[in-house]
């Protein structure tokens, strides 16, 4: 008989509850941010029956939930309420909603008119475990104050398909990197920013985000020096875990895998059509 990898977790409820309250929180300090660089936006979040209840502005991927059924209950009335509030602002609503949650959830979500709409690929890994592949010539540092803008604009070179893509994703950027408790990393080859990456640390999880390496610099070992960076920067601030989310299948995912990470559970996330 196979014995359970001593390293990894169980996926169970108390797994997700580490998971989903990590990325809730990461989300509410990029709101309070917003907030604080963008006050036209009014956005704000507060935690309604223990469900943390986003609003970034109406449109924005960010205005939903987080740790629905698993962070706090999620009846009719706790519904009802997290609904008024994003109504009341002019946001549809949306939950991203773990399995872990339970199935009951599923047919609650189903008679209030909900539908799936996307799948999310939690994954996770130890952050003391070795980070697979050959070591490179880059160098990887924590960004110095003042740096925020430079920060962003190299994860949106990463991201520049199109002027306005690239823009969005510098305004995004500047916001993600002056979050409280957010911390951006640099990679850097002959001393030329050309990779980005970030992490969060609530309970003991570190969640990664803000990868983007520019186009003429990939390939060459940026973004694992980051992911190794951002592990011995966590395990030094007492987290035992890394996270990070993927869409199920992508290349995104099947990259963390090669890095030692696994899935813990696929998400859905629900939407509320419009009366």
């Amino acid at each position: 008989m196979t014995r359970p990898d001593p390293e990894y977790p169980l996926s169970d409820l108390a797994l997700a509850r580490r998971l989903e309250a990590a990325e809730g929180r990461a989300n509410a300090a990029f709101v309070t941010s917003r907030a604080r660089r963008q006050p036209e936006v009014g956005a704000t979040w507060k935690e309604i029956a223990g469900t943390l209840v986003m609003f970034d502005g109406v449109g924005s991927a960010l205005t939903q939930t987080f740790g629905l059924g698993t962070l706090g209950e999620a009846t009719d009335a706790t519904l009802g309420e997290i609904e008024g509030s994003l109504h009341a602002r002019g946001a549809e609503v949306f939950h991203e909603v773990s399995p872990m949650a339970g199935m009951p959830l599923l047919g609650v979500l189903a008679a209030r008119g909900y539908r799936p709409v996307e799948l999310t690929s939690v994954m996770h890994r130890p952050t003391t475990i070795p980070v697979p592949g050959a070591e490179s010539q880059v160098r990887v540092r924590r960004i110095e104050p003042g740096e925020v803008d430079l920060w962003a604009d190299t994860a949106a070179r990463g991201w520049g398909e199109t002027p306005e893509l690239a823009e969005f994703m510098r305004a995004f950027g500047t916001i993600t990197a002056s979050a409280d408790g957010t911390v951006p990393f640099l990679a850097e080859v002959d001393g030329e920013p050309v990779a980005t990456g970030a992490l969060a640390i609530h309970g003991g999880v570190a969640l990664l985000a803000g990868a983007s390496t520019v186009p003429a610099a990939r390939k060459q070992g940026a973004q694992r020096a980051l992911l190794q960076a951002r592990l011995r920067y966590a395990t030094e601030h007492g987290c035992d875990l890394a996270m990070m989310g993927a869409e199920p299948g992508s290349a995104s995912q099947r990259n963390a895998e090669r890095q030692g990470f696994r899935i813990a559970y696929t998400r859905i996330k629900w939407h509320l059509p419009p009366p």
